[in-house]
């Protein structure tokens, strides 16, 4: 037995096509996510009673159950309800709905870590509750928010190696696969390791910038 990475990189032209398609699955995914988890929120603080509980329940049943049994139960037990999907878009639904959750409830405890004169001073000067929430509460959350939203964006740019459960052709897939066919399994492990830390890491640095050039502004 020996290790020989070379294996793997005569591949490299099919292993960059699935690092672009995790990249931009987790990209498309993630901003998806923010925005409905986003609607969530909002919904949660000021629709009705009877809307609340449901979305609570929705959102607890998501974050209470693993992502991969979501994929599995959205890609192959969709057909039994009518509903049936391409491994890309069950993909790119799953990892909405899921992130969606966790950033609804991280932008929910947002609203409520806004100071509420902050609140209480917009509607002493006449904003309409469309106005408070895009002029005070949006700003606001958004500095308290953003070291949780780069967290989550990690965790989720690392659940894109589950959708090679059900074939979406990203790099865990690709990857796994020429492995195989190499009989190289230690060697693709080790390149998927190394393309993975490196996103992170520059996501993770991309993320502290943000918040370090946003912090000035925070309750400006």
């Amino acid at each position: 037995m020996s290790f020989d990475i070379a294996l793997i990189l005569r591949e490299l032209p099919e292993v960059l096509r699935g690092f672009g398609n995790t990249m931009w699955i987790w990209m498309v995914s993630t901003v998806l996510a923010a925005f409905f988890g986003f609607i969530v929120a909002t919904l949660r603080r000021y629709g009705p009673a009877p809307l609340d509980w449901v979305l609570r329940a929705l959102v607890e049943v998501i974050r209470g159950t693993p992502f991969l049994i979501q994929l599995f139960l959205l890609y192959f037990g969709g057909p039994y309800v009518g509903i049936s999907m391409e491994p890309v878009p069950a993909g790119l639904l799953g990892m909405t709905v899921y992130g969606a959750a966790y950033f609804s409830e991280i932008f929910r405890a947002g609203f409520r870590a806004v100071p509420k004169g902050h609140v209480e001073a917009a509607e002493c000067v006449g904003l309409t509750r469309t106005q408070t929430v895009m002029h005070i509460l949006v700003p606001e959350m958004t500095m308290l928010v953003l070291p949780l939203c780069v967290n989550l964006a990690v965790i989720l740019l690392k659940e894109t190696a589950v959708l090679s459960i059900i074939t979406v052709p990203e790099l865990t897939f690709v990857v796994g696969a020429i492995g195989s066919q190499q009989f190289a399994f230690a060697e693709a492990m080790f390149l998927l390791a190394l393309f993975y830390w490196g996103v992170v890491e520059i996501a993770d640095a991309i993320g502290r910038w943000s918040e370090k050039k946003l912090a000035k502004y925070r309750f400006a």
